[in-house]
């Protein structure tokens, strides 16, 4: 069976944006590090989004958000990159996704220019996403 693969090549305009977070978000996390960190997801197009079930106002549709999965290369923990990005740097949302309560499965960081920067936390629990409410 030959599997069809959706089409996923952004535009100029959000090739732009895309660098742009990258810069804010993915950088400072990469030179802290000192280390490769590994992205699972960063623009995703519509026919991509709903393919995985993403949220129709994902931020992901205009690259501004990804979706850091350091533990793929087993150097850094997502709990390393989410404490850092919290502690250190500016981001619209940031999200503990999935996991347990040691550690995220992944990190979602996002940054826009489109409206003030919510610096909002939240953590996915049983599919749901909360405020993030850790000491």
């Amino acid at each position: 069976m030959t599997q069809t693969r959706l089409p996923n090549d952004p535009t100029e305009e959000i090739l732009a944006v895309m660098r742009f977070t990258a810069e804010m978000v993915f950088e400072p996390v990469r030179e802290y590090f000192g280390k490769p960190i590994a992205i699972s997801s960063f623009y995703r197009s519509p026919a991509v989004n709903k393919k995985i079930g993403g949220a129709k106002s994902s931020q992901h549709l205009l690259g501004e958000a990804i979706d850091i999965d350091a533990q793929i290369l087993g150097i850094v923990t997502n709990k390393q990159v989410f404490d850092y990005i919290k502690e250190y740097l500016e981001f619209d949302q940031l999200i503990w996704e999935a996991g347990d309560d040691n550690e995220p499965a992944w990190v979602h960081v996002s940054y826009t220019e489109r409206y003030p920067l919510r610096n909002q936390i939240l953590k996915m629990k049983n599919g749901k996403y909360e405020i993030w409410n850790a000491h």
